[in-house]
């Protein structure tokens, strides 16, 4: 099946034990800890997002986290599923013993049963895990779903051996690469230093230290026919390459971003950006600060097929519990 390039779906998780989580310290260099409390920020920035997100037509699943449960990191969910177009949904192998716990057979049989989406195949990576291999969704996944190709920065959590294995079971072409900070530190996901729109992509081609990697992921952007914006070390840092681009509920293109990536921007970027779509500017600065992850790593695409005459409902029939599908 031909995959569609945006969605008007998302699917996000409200979190209730939102914090600094050291087992994903060693890696993320994107986060900053913090001796306060910032759960009660988050849940506000949390709110504001879906809020701003609705009113801007984009049709958001929201979903809470179990509070018994350690989960610092459930508000980032695009990292432990995708969804596609063929019913298919994928399951990823995390590399933080917590971030584990966030997988949950409730939310698919909700998104099926509830709201319609038809889910036929869940393709189960999580085995790796075993193996000390890891694939984190669409954080290591910068997917061009039009054209078939999964970009993947090579790191601690995107493994080579899954990355093509996730390629061989939904029919991409990986382009892989590796990607380091200023400081030669390994980018521990791509979609941090890469966003891709249906019409434009938006890189930091500086992180990119092996020329001949670098080429090709250039030559696969402009093979595709998109426009490449280039973005700096800093802008990175300020989360620029964390955006994702969704369709309104009347087709429109809007480009969702957070408020700093914004203001990172420079004139000439966002006038690039907005030859293809509107700007939506969400602040959730606590969330990047110590989250190490901004507004893209919070919103789960939702691209299944949706049935024909099914009615939603206001509750759940079905028991919150943790994905075991091996």
């Amino acid at each position: 099946m031909e995959e569609k390039a945006l969605t008007n779906n998302v699917m996000m998780i409200r979190p209730h034990n939102f914090g600094f989580n050291e087992q994903t310290a060693k890696t993320n260099r994107f986060q900053k800890k913090t001796n306060s409390s910032v759960n009660l920020q988050a849940l506000k920035e949390f709110n504001s997002a879906v809020e701003t997100l609705r009113m801007n037509g984009i049709n958001v699943f929201v979903f809470d986290d179990l509070k018994e449960v350690d989960t610092p990191d459930s508000i980032f969910p695009n990292n432990w599923i995708s969804f596609h177009p063929d019913g298919t949904a994928v399951v990823y192998p995390m590399l933080a013993l917590n971030r584990r716990n966030e997988r949950r057979a409730d939310i698919i049989q909700s998104l099926s049963m509830l709201y319609g989406f038809s889910c036929s195949r869940v393709i189960d990576l999580t085995y790796y895990e075993n193996k000390n291999k890891f694939l984190e969704g669409t954080g290591s996944l910068v997917l061009d779903r039009d054209n078939k190709i999964a970009y993947a920065c090579i790191s601690e959590r995107t493994n080579e051996e899954v990355l093509n294995k996730f390629c061989s079971e939904m029919k991409y072409k990986p382009v892989k690469f590796h990607a380091f900070d200023e400081t030669g530190f390994p980018i521990y996901h791509t979609n941090v230093m890469m966003a891709l729109g249906e019409k434009f992509a938006m890189v930091c081609l500086d992180s990119i230290k092996d020329e001949d990697e670098r080429n090709a992921v250039v030559s696969a952007i402009n093979g595709s026919g998109k426009t490449l914006i280039e973005l700096t070390f800093k802008q990175i840092l300020d989360f620029a390459g964390n955006a994702l681009e969704l369709l309104d509920s009347s087709g429109n293109k809007k480009l969702v971003i957070s408020k700093k990536a914004l203001s990172s921007l420079s004139k000439e970027q966002k006038a690039e950006i907005e030859k293809y779509c509107d700007i939506i500017s969400i602040d959730v600065s606590t969330i990047e600060e110590c989250g190490g992850g901004s507004i893209r790593c919070m919103l789960a695409e939702i691209f299944l097929p949706q049935k024909k005459g099914i009615k939603t409902t206001a509750k759940s029939p079905f028991k919150k519990g943790r994905l075991k599908l091996r």
